[in-house]
């Protein structure tokens, strides 16, 4: 078998690629490459579960062969990087790697060098228009070699990628920017290198009384500003990989294994199959998918529901890979591992979802389809009018009419069009509040119909807090407290943090416990000051012989307004009830009446029970409510809304809606959130304020219509110069275009798109 082969490992069913440094052993006179030592020992148990032509390899990290596709163009897969052969964009990795991009140093290198040369480019030239005429200062041929030694190595080497990328669309008969900037910067080169060295095949009226004009500052300044627009865009795309990152992240590299003799170690978590069992110390998170077969605890779920408040857990039950575990200690049996688990499932998920988007800068390439024939056609009939109906040397005139459409042809303002405004962009929203990840996101933020938001952190606070003490007894309410953070002072439950939080808030303090004992799925007890004192549900109650009968009637209010009611007893006597709740956001209500008046449709997506959900809902007037999903109930409830035509946001701020925020038409995520849900996201709200998505609104608006704005000021001087160019003002003024005015044009363009994208930091929002 050979290197670089996709291969199936018959143990796992991890599909992987065989790499020449991955041999591990040779077994039975045959090399084989094996997924991991327990994958080897599983061989060496079974060998004819092995054939030539399924033969394991030893990297279980890497779930398929290395393949790179276009941001803008997913159809377009292949095993090595490059170019994409319908818009010349970068390839990126499917599956986000660590690394940096070669690309982005290599164009960041070419950009300053490219810098560099295009300044005294622009002395040479234009001096005199400043007071330094320092071509009449060195005399005019010295000046024109000055101008081709600077030009040269910028052309020649810096815009080779330029020119590779232009080739390509005139190979594949895909005509985009990079057509028009390759023949643009190619032609001005040319007839500057023929200007400077061979002035004399040029008519009179180019000599302009010191020789013929050339395009060398033009070429240069062209690459110039082409550079920065790219090394603008590969910094934000750079990005689109870290939401895959933060998921990945959120499992345990390894995970600690219980031996059949009862010992325990450390293994890496590619060595982990199903059925093994393992041990989940408190504060750890859970390995992979499982079992519980013993013990019990609190385990922190908010990865897959959103919810702050952790579940209880004991034998019997399932956990998640990447889930924590609070406090006790748990034994687990391995189910789903590697492509199979939840984990896995959003990672991929995340994955496609973000590939199938395509960025705005798409509309530079549909004008473009058409701008270059339409150029080209122009240029061609130049020449051939020329030839017929010129004047003499007529081939004198053709080429310098051909060149001169394609040199005011070239858009050099159009790969800078698109990055300049969504820079300024980003930092106006930053300053408002709105994070911004890409271009996509703010074009169709303007069109959104409808939006989904979770209700845990994104219209709550995502932290429980005591909200009520109902007293049902002679004690007070500070009596209440100081028993009720007694017994939850030990506790790291958040539920018990909000009790401790909210007591010490009112300035009182928890008193000492002795005896203390949790109960799974009930409550806590302990004697306070030489009082028996239980904190707990109904349940908990019943236990001690207390009847709750009467006051299930106030406890159920509180649960109808969303909030969790417990009950606290003292010396056999129920005295009293705590409520915690996790508060909506002081903004929520504002935003969504703002949002409903720029006729929005609101519906909520929680993980959290149907009771509590409606509870919220109805107190902020939201639209609907989907209770308990999931995050594939939340990017299928996405997908349908997309097939029934709607434009869609989801705001969200926990790991379970990243599935949801990648796939929807606008992702919005809650600064204050997880790291995934911010990444996988297009917004970002950086304080956590919903009134952030009327601000988003508002600059979405205005930024697309300042990137359309810039794609015409990249088109419009250029339009505009090509008749001229072509000659058409000659018969009758006798005026040809002059170098120095179709330079002028192009910086011009270049000038106009800047100012205009600067315009956005002034945006009211």
């Amino acid at each position: 078998m050979t290197p670089e082969t996709s291969v199936v490992d018959p143990v796992c069913g991890m599909t992987v690629t065989m790499k020449p440094d991955t041999r591990t052993a040779a077994f039975e006179g045959k090399d084989f490459y094996f997924c991991s030592e327990n994958c080897q020992a599983k061989f060496k148990a079974d060998p004819a579960a092995y054939t030539d032509d399924q033969v394991p390899v030893n990297n279980h990290a890497v779930p398929e062969a290395a393949q790179y596709t276009c941001p803008m163009h997913s159809q377009i897969l292949q095993d090595t990087s490059g170019n994409c052969p319908i818009c010349g964009m970068t390839l990126e990795p499917v599956v986000a790697t660590d690394e940096a991009s070669p690309e982005l140093a290599n164009f960041t290198r070419r950009m300053w060098i490219s810098a560099a040369a295009a300044v005294p480019l622009m002395i040479l030239t234009m001096g005199a228009l400043i007071g330094l005429p320092v071509r009449d200062w060195i005399g005019h041929e010295l000046a024109g070699y000055l101008e081709f030694a600077l030009a040269t190595p910028v052309v020649l080497w810096a815009a080779a990628p330029f020119f590779q990328r232009g080739g390509a669309s005139i190979m594949n008969r895909s005509p985009n920017m990079w057509t028009l900037i390759s023949i643009g910067v190619a032609a001005a080169y040319g007839y500057s290198v023929v200007a400077t060295f061979l002035p004399g095949v040029f008519p009179d009226a180019y000599q302009m009384g010191m020789g013929v004009g050339t395009y060398f500052e033009a070429s240069v300044v062209i690459v110039a500003l082409v550079f920065v627009g790219q090394v603008l865009e590969l910094r934000a795309r750079e990005r689109t990989g870290d939401a895959i990152r933060a998921l990945m992240d959120l499992a345990p590299k390894t995970a600690r294994r219980i031996s059949s003799d009862g010992t325990e170690t450390d293994v890496p978590l590619a060595d982990i199959v199903e059925g093994d069992k393992l041990r989940v110390r408190p504060g750890d998170a859970v390995p992979v998918d499982g079992v519980i077969t013993e013990g019990t605890s609190s385990v922190d779920e908010s990865l897959m529901t959103g919810e702050a408040m952790p579940v209880e857990k004991a034998a019997g039950d399932p956990v998640t890979g990447g889930t924590i575990n609070k406090n006790g200690s748990l034994v687990m049996a391995a189910g789903r591992v590697g492509v199979d688990s939840v984990l896995a499932q959003i990672v991929t998920m995340v994955s496609n979802a973000k590939r199938s988007r395509a960025p705005i800068q798409g509309v530079a390439d549909k004008i473009a389809a058409v701008f270059v024939p339409v150029v080209l056609a122009v240029s061609a009939a130049s020449f051939v009018v020329w030839m017929i109906w010129g004047p003499t040397p007529a081939l004198a005139y053709a080429i310098t009419a051909a060149v001169s459409v394609l040199i005011v042809a070239c858009p050099c303002a159009l790969g800078l069009a698109t990055p300049i405004s969504i820079t300024t962009a980003a930092g106006r929203g930053a300053q408002a509040g709105v994070l911004i990840k890409d271009a996509e996101a703010l074009e169709r933020m303007a069109g959104v119909d409808t939006l989904i938001v979770d209700k845990t952190g994104t219209l709550t606070m995502g932290k429980p807090a005591l909200t009520d003490v109902v007293v049902l007894a002679k004690e007070d309410e500070a009596g209440i407290l100081t028993l009720a953070a007694a017994l939850e002072k030990g506790s790291e439950h958040p539920l018990a943090e909000a009790i401790v939080a909210g007591a010490s808030v009112k300035g009182i303090k928890a008193g000492d416990i002795k005896e203390f004992a949790s109960v799974t799925g009930k409550g806590v007890q302990g004697v306070v000051g030489g009082r028996k004192v239980a904190l707990g549900n109904a349940a908990m109650m019943q236990d001690l012989g207390l009847k709750t009968d009467t006051a299930e009637e106030r406890a159920d209010a509180l649960r109808a307004t969303g909030k969790t009611a417990m009950f606290v007893a003292a010396d056999g006597e129920l005295i009293g009830i705590v409520a915690v709740a996790d508060p909506v956001r002081d903004s929520t209500a504002a935003a969504i009446k703002e949002l409903h008046a720029q006729g929005l449709r609101i519906i909520m997506a929680t993980g959290d029970n149907e009771r509590t959900a409606k509870a919220v809902a109805d107190a902020l007037g939201i639209d609907e409510v989907r209770a308990g999903v999931l995050p594939d109930d939340k990017r299928a409830l996405v997908e349908q809304l997309q097939a029934e035509g709607c434009k869609v946001a989801m705001a969200g701020d926990g790991v379970n809606d990243a599935p949801a925020l990648a796939v929807a038409d606008v992702g919005i995520a809650m600064g204050t959130g997880a790291d995934v849900a911010v990444e996988s996201a297009g917004l970002t709200l950086l304080g956590g304020d919903l009134m952030g998505i009327v601000r988003a609104r508002t600059l979405a608006a205005a930024t697309v219509r300042n990137i359309k704005q810039n794609l015409f000021f990249a088109f419009a001087y250029n339009a505009i110069g090509i008749p001229v160019a072509a000659g058409v003002l000659y018969p009758f003024f006798g005026t040809l275009l002059s170098p120095m005015i179709a330079a002028a044009a192009m910086s011009l363009s270049s000038v106009s798109v800047i100012t205009n994208a600067l315009r956005l930091r002034r945006v009211q929002l």
